[in-house]
């Protein structure tokens, strides 16, 4: 079972292409999703980082309180490491146990900006396809998708690291959505797509 990671900056459209994927079956595994889910269904989760952390992180309802969790390690780079340690390999086995039963597919896609910065899943993706844009488009997008302040979204992109060298093909939404769709297919339906032969080999 063959795993394309599907990248790009924020702002870049990742989830849209995401979307025409799942359209034409394919499984597509989102990772800040299936990051958020796990807070809730593997119930150790928050007190094993409450105590490695030193704080409390629950709210009122006894749910992950995002918001704290968030301030607490935005410039906190061995808080952020602590949780990443714990958090982490829990997501992968999440993964690898979602991918395992879903072996009819001809592949399956994961959705991330961050795992290529990540030496725990840097070699789990037998391709990476890398969705992009111009930069004032990503940054329109973006602000107008969170309802964020400029600066705030140009925070986010400085701090995002965006590997392009390691990709092995890019797709440019910078245009309209029957472009992108075009793009989606020459990418990975193509039969002379990298993609596709990528699969034959399997």
């Amino acid at each position: 079972m063959k795993t394309i990671l599907v990248t790009g900056p924020i702002g870049s459209g990742k989830s849209a292409v995401c979307r025409l994927l799942a359209g034409r079956g394919i499984p597509v595994y989102d990772c800040d999703a299936r990051t958020k889910s796990l807070y809730v269904r593997r119930k150790n989760l928050i007190p094993r980082l409450e105590a490695a952390l030193g704080t409390e992180l629950r709210g009122p309802d006894g749910s992950l309180d995002k918001g704290r969790l968030a301030a607490l390690i935005f410039n906190d780079d061995q808080a952020r490491e602590t949780l990443e340690g714990i958090v982490y390999p829990e997501l992968l086995k999440d993964f690898r146990r979602w991918r395992s039963r879903r072996k009819d597919a001809p592949f399956v896609v994961l959705e991330s900006a961050i795992l290529l910065s990540k030496p725990l899943f840097r070699n789990l993706p037998d391709a990476v396809v890398l969705v992009d844009a111009p930069e004032e488009i990503r940054l329109r997008r973006a602000m107008e998708r969170d309802g964020a302040s400029e600066e705030a979204v140009r925070r986010r992109m400085a701090a995002q690291p965006v590997h392009r060298e390691l990709a092995q093909a890019v797709i440019d939404n910078s245009g309209s959505p029957e472009d992108l769709s075009a793009a989606v297919e020459q990418v990975f339906f193509d039969k002379n797509a990298y993609i596709c032969k990528l699969l034959k080999k399997a």
